[in-house]
């Protein structure tokens, strides 16, 4: 009798537990899917009621100007978000590895750097896992945001980035500093155009890169802080 009830009950226990565990992995699902379902849409600026700022640099090209660059924000304590092309990132490990090693945050800037929009579902996720494996095999990094070249996209696009758990970031103040403008006329586009919230969008330029730290002695006394990307949106 005893080693009937003794049998009974552990298979009573393993069913409990078994009913556990599928509860738990049923929610964790449920909970990652919800959240990329409710961030489908592009995110422009961060917390409006926090004087908070992120700076991101878009990579395709202007590797020369990187290790600069990231001695300008090392110095000024900054962090900065670095969406990088996937080409990029397989011509230029070391650096995809510098970049991550500096406490920088790296974003997935697509593969070939294409117009997104002309692309269907298939190659659209394809642009993002191809750039997701070549920054991971660099720098041991996941990317979770999403800058579309050019700042395109569709909902074809919007739904890419959801099923591969990505984010799209695009920007609420433009450097424009890919037409290589005085690195005066930069500051003034960022200082003049700063709000709560700010994503401001650069790229790696000479130009940039001398407008960079009068560009962030102006917003900090203007009281901004410059945080992460991860920082700024998680409002």
């Amino acid at each position: 009798m005893f080693v009937f009830f003794w049998r009974k009950n552990r298979i009573v226990l393993a069913a409990v537990v078994f009913l556990l565990l599928a509860a738990c992995l049923y929610t964790a699902a449920f909970t990652s899917e919800q959240v990329f379902k409710g961030s489908g849409k592009p995110i422009y600026q961060g917390d409006s009621s926090k004087k908070q700022v992120s700076i991101t640099v878009n990579v395709d090209w202007g590797e020369e100007h990187l290790p600069l660059m990231l001695d300008i924000l090392q110095e000024n304590r900054a962090k900065a978000t670095f969406f990088v092309s996937g080409r990029w990132a397989e011509e230029h490990p070391k650096m995809v590895l510098k970049i991550a090693g500096l406490g920088h945050e790296i974003g997935n800037h697509g593969f070939s750097h294409p117009h997104v929009n002309d692309l269907d579902l298939d190659n659209n996720i394809k642009e993002i896992e191809q750039t997701r494996q070549a920054i991971n095999k660099a720098a041991r990094k996941k990317t979770r945001y999403f800058a579309p070249p050019y700042g395109e996209f569709n909902d074809t696009v919007l739904q890419a980035a959801s099923k591969t758990k990505h984010q799209v970031i695009l920007w609420t103040v433009d450097t424009v500093d890919w037409q290589k403008p005085s690195p005066a006329e930069i500051v003034s586009r960022v200082t003049e155009n700063a709000q709560n919230g700010a994503i401001i969008l650069m790229h790696p330029t000479e130009q940039t890169n001398n407008a960079l730290p009068e560009m962030i002695k102006k917003l900090r006394g203007k009281g901004y802080q410059i945080v992460p990307l991860e920082k700024l949106i998680a409002g």
